[in-house]
């Protein structure tokens, strides 16, 4: 009867300091540059697992001498 109160103890020891796997998150804005100098941003917003994997895959979108992008911090 010890070792079955011994073994449960220990498997909720090892349940409780095990920390569960929670998805990174980011906060991203997008930022526009003019010739390569800073000119603007809009309000950032929290992302997390596939959505910020997709906001970090995007491309920069370049027109002409101004470049768009997303920064994630």
């Amino acid at each position: 009867m010890k070792r079955k109160i011994i073994i449960a103890g220990a498997f909720i020891l090892f349940s409780l300091t095990f920390t569960s796997c929670e998805p990174e998150c980011k906060v991203c804005k997008i930022v526009t540059y003019i010739d390569g100098v800073y000119d603007s941003e809009l309000a950032g917003y929290e992302y997390c697992g596939a959505e910020l994997i997709a906001i970090e895959a995007t491309p920069d979108v370049i027109n002409g001498n101004m470049r768009t992008t997303y920064e994630c911090n």
